[in-house]
């Protein structure tokens, strides 16, 4: 294999390896900082981070606001006290080595007051922000008023160019790197467009060299692409390294540092990363933004594929097809629907699903009683951790709505993500993020017998091509 050359980062010259951020609380300082220990550049996740009591245990996520705006400011003073933590631990184990960056999430709930408050209360120990789920136009204006890099997450030239051409041409001096993630192989959220098939997935290569082309033409040759999503032996992207077509390029680690002996996450989660198989992760469209995203087909996943797979169209007064009566609810009012759909949705409740829940698109899901009294309580309970969320209809500006109907279709990411991190439930019963070469966990010779590495050991397989 050839030789692995350092590359400039943030102003420093280390290794071509970054940890990719994983919110909530999955990338910490602890992480963080032990990549950059080993000469690497780490990533802490300042999406919904965590603070610790006296003890040094992470203290529980409870909201007390009586209404969601009040919840959603306990929510963004939480994330600020949180990041601003994770930056001085990240700091602290780095031992001035490697880089420090965040990572935050353009769509999360108060993003820009966020990002701007742990930048001011960690002055000098953040070296670069990493931000993707969305189109963080304002990215480049924030970086420069701290005068912090800033590394956008892509999944297309065409999204770069649109970020370049409408913000970050006017400030480019401290475009650290521009993140490729792949959407078809990365874990937690993706960015697939319209125009592309969720099942067909895409080679990276001709992608990458779209965008570096686009990066030559306006002047950014020197600028590196982060490759993220699907990486795992670098071995396999040998032909990326002194390629002119690609340019100068790093690898971005999701998946792998979550087994490590720094990582926060529950045992249980270690364990069943262990025991994954090659199609145990999937690409869905259930998550609250409205955006694709990949993580572990377990119990939590198929109760929404079922959920999605119960469904059928109505009216609340007959029209067209859609003219057989159907009651539904506690008083039994009749809608409309199509004569098979009729006779699907009275199977479902002679099963046991006999709540039937409207969603925005004018169709109704089946569920079970308790199942959709949780979904009305965390619907009730929002605290706003999205800018905009499609399970609850919050928006975290204006009217505080998105004006449409909150969705039954999906669920409260923000409680899952805290249950599953912190391991206060049912892994199986939980969202688990992850990237979709997983299973590898299970085939790679270096975590046999359970082995499970510190960061210090990974970096240095990492480096040997494997």
């Amino acid at each position: 294999m050839k030789n692995l050359n350092s590359v400039v980062v943030s102003g420093k010259e280390v290794l071509p390896i970054i940890e990719g951020g994983k919110g909530v609380a999955v990338s910490n300082g602890e992480t963080s900082g032990a990549f950059a220990a080993s000469g690497a550049v780490g990533t802490f996740s300042a999406v919904n981070a965590d603070s610790y009591d006296e003890n040094g245990d992470p203290i529980p996520v409870v909201y007390h606001g009586k209404t969601r705006k009040e919840r959603h400011e306990e929510l963004v003073e939480k994330g600020i006290a949180g990041g601003i933590t994770q930056a001085k631990i990240a700091h602290e184990a780095s031992n001035s080595n490697g880089r420090i960056h965040m990572n935050v999430l353009w769509e999360m709930g108060g993003a820009e007051r966020i990002l701007e408050a742990v930048l001011e209360g960690a002055k000098g120990l953040i070296h670069g922000v990493t931000c993707g789920a969305g189109m963080p136009y304002k990215l480049a204006e924030l970086a420069q008023k701290h005068n912090i890099h800033y590394y956008p997450i892509v999944s297309s030239m065409r999204a770069f160019r649109a970020l370049w051409k409408r913000a970050y041409g006017k400030r480019p001096e401290l475009l650290g790197g521009v993140v490729y993630e792949d959407p078809w192989l990365a874990g937690g959220h993706n960015g697939l467009s319209n125009s592309e098939d969720s099942t067909v997935p895409e080679d990276p290569y001709p992608r990458v060299v779209a965008l570096r082309k686009f990066m030559n033409e306006v002047g950014l040759q020197q600028v590196p692409v982060v490759m993220a999503g699907g990486v795992w032996h670098l071995k396999d992207w040998e032909n990326w390294l002194d390629n002119p077509e690609i340019g100068p390029v790093v690898f971005q680690f999701g998946t792998r540092p979550i087994l490590t002996q720094e990582s926060p996450v529950p045992q249980a989660w270690k364990e069943r990363l262990m025991g994954l198989k090659d199609g145990d992760i999937s690409l869905n469209k259930f998550s609250p933004t409205g955006f694709y995203s990949s993580a572990v087909r377990n119990k939590f996943l198929l109760s929404l594929e079922g959920r999605h797979e119960r469904q059928i169209p109505y009216l609340p007064k007959p029209d067209g097809v859609l003219t057989e009566a159907l009651p539904i609810g506690p008083r039994q009012r009749p809608v409309y629907v199509e004569v098979q759909d009729k006779d699907r949705a009275e199977k479902w409740i002679g099963e046991g699903y006999t709540e039937g829940l409207k969603t925005p698109e004018s169709t109704l899901v089946f569920e079970l009683p308790d199942v959709a009294l949780q979904i009305h309580e965390d619907q009730v309970n929002c605290m706003g951790c999205l800018s905009h969320c499609g399970f609850s209809n919050w928006k975290d500006y204006d009217d505080f709505t998105t004006g449409k109907k909150a969705d039954p279709r999906s669920f409260c990411i923000q409680k899952t993500l805290q249950n599953v991190a912190h391991g206060t439930e049912d892994l199986e019963d939980q969202l688990m993020f992850s990237g979709h070469n997983a299973y590898k966990f299970g085939t790679d010779p270096f975590y046999a017998n359970g082995n499970i590495p510190t960061v210090k050991e990974l970096v240095e397989r990492i480096m040997t091509g494997e």
